[in-house]
């Protein structure tokens, strides 16, 4: 892996440029900066669900997608090499399968809502699918191992999941989208 870094401000991406972690220096606005960024945000997104009450298990997954996340981020940073490793994807999916098997069926759509930490996981959600559009607009351009798009579109998964865990925490469920608003509407003269 490059350099840790000791100085913060350095001045070398003045010019609108920045390295990656091969030494190659880049264009701020090139579709690698960008996925680089939109994986950085999630991360700090699952930071801010952190902080919120949870249970102890959810909690463990979390903080694991977060250090799989930084290995996400330098992968895409340094171009040809690999760091996310399809064992972690495997952990989504099996993450996905407990917490999925303790909810009841969805027979309707939800709402990104309910209880606070419910939420702050939906934002994780729509901030996961646009890293991963971000990091397939990349894989368009550059050769990409499957794994960095893999893993966004189960955490994505998975993301929505623990929402409705969330939600379920203190005894409170998920908040329906109400079809029948659309229906009303259509049907007044």
């Amino acid at each position: 892996m490059g350099k840790r870094l000791t100085q913060i401000a350095t001045r070398t991406g003045d010019q609108g440029t920045t390295g990656l972690g091969n030494n190659q220096r880049v264009s701020k606005n090139s579709l690698r900066v960008h996925a680089m960024g939109e994986v950085d945000e999630l991360n700090s997104h699952i930071g801010v669900l952190l902080c919120e009450t949870m249970p102890d298990g959810v909690r463990d997954v979390l903080v694991e997608m977060q250090h799989q996340l930084f290995n996400l981020g330098g992968e895409l940073s340094i171009p040809g090499f690999e760091l996310l490793k399809a064992e972690a994807v495997a952990a989504l999916d099996q993450a996905l399968e407990q917490y999925n098997a303790q909810l009841p069926k969805l027979e309707e759509f939800i709402l990104p809502a309910g209880t606070r930490a419910a939420a702050l996981a939906h934002v994780c959600r729509t901030v996961a699918r646009r890293a991963e559009r971000a990091t397939v607009a990349l894989g368009n351009e550059e050769a990409l191992n499957a794994a960095p798009r893999q893993y966004l579109n189960r955490l994505s998964d998975l993301m929505f999941v623990l929402a409705r865990v969330l939600n379920r925490m203190d005894g409170g469920t998920d908040v329906y989208w109400q079809s029948k608003r659309i229906t009303d509407t259509q049907a007044a003269p």
